[in-house]
């Protein structure tokens, strides 16, 4: 495999940073992999992507993440607009279809992509996508996130991170109960002081239209993609797990059983190191069986 080119690309209000590890076109006729995170930018994938060898993997930064910058004077992450942004950049690929892998709410704009742009992707396989609208429980779900950013705006980052961690930690349906009563952030080995910034991507309440986000199942299932729903087996019958069960089930397809968690495909990049090298055996498997 050639070695990693660092691009940019402009887009309506935005400058995208991407990564092409491989050639352009693809030395064997398989499209390229794009690789989708949010609110992680590139540098999460940076294991997974050195453990597929074989393939062309295209990374890139969410615009106002990372190395992407905007111009549009907005701070929201919209998985609609992402979107529109991911269809530029398969479009400066060379075109699609390519095969896209969606983390979080990486998963989340892909969907979008699929929804919105069919002959974009020919297989997506979207991981734990946190689209709170799918679940049985959605309006109790959505009080919970509304009690985590509540915690953030209050009380700072370790306060909010604290919640979050609380919440995507209840197992099975969300009650009137779910964090009624907030964590100790020394709990999680959060900080309890708040130095007064109110700006993080996931707290603050920009990234209302991910978790909020109601796929388009109809337009999912008329797609010619091959839409896989996946979830990380130690997120069994947690917050994303039950997206990703909820989803799969309205598109009348199997949950894709993943090892490790929510971020499994990581190695130390993060600190939250996952089991990269078998999430890309089952990756390339869920890939290769289609």
């Amino acid at each position: 495999m050639t070695g990693t080119t660092q691009r940019s690309l402009d887009v309506p209000g935005a400058v995208l940073a991407y990564d092409v590890r491989g050639p352009l076109p693809t030395a064997d006729g398989e499209p390229p992999l794009l690789l989708v995170g949010q609110p992680m930018d590139a540098t999460g994938f940076a294991t997974l992507a050195g453990l597929l060898p074989e393939r062309t993997v295209v990374t890139y930064d969410p615009r106002g993440l990372g190395r992407s910058t905007r111009t549009d004077g907005s701070s929201t992450h919209d998985p609609v607009q992402q979107a529109e942004d991911l269809h530029a950049l398969v479009g400066a690929l060379g075109g699609g279809p390519v095969d896209v892998f969606g983390s979080s709410g990486g998963a989340v704009t892909s969907l979008a992509l699929v929804a919105a742009h069919p002959q974009d992707v020919r297989t997506l396989v979207a991981h734990e996508p946190p689209a709170l609208p799918v679940l049985p429980d959605a309006a109790q779900a959505e009080v919970v996130w509304q009690r985590v950013q509540a915690a953030y705006q209050a009380r700072g980052w370790g306060a909010g991170m604290a919640a979050f961690v609380a919440m995507t930690s209840v197992p099975g349906p969300f009650t009137a109960d779910s964090l009624a009563e907030l964590p100790d952030p020394a709990a999680f080995g959060m900080p309890a002081e708040d130095d007064g910034s109110r700006d993080d991507p996931l707290l603050s309440g920009a990234s209302a239209p991910v978790t909020g986000y109601a796929p388009d199942v109809a337009a999912l299932q008329a797609a010619p993609t091959r839409v896989v729903v996946a979830a990380g087996i130690e997120s069994k019958d947690l917050m994303t797990w039950r997206t990703s069960a909820a989803l799969a089930e309205a598109l009348g397809v199997g949950l894709t059983v993943f090892p490790s968690h929510h971020g499994g495909f990581m190695g130390p990049e993060l600190g939250m190191p996952g089991q990269p090298e078998a999430f890309a055996t089952r990756l390339r498997e869920v890939l290769d069986a289609g």
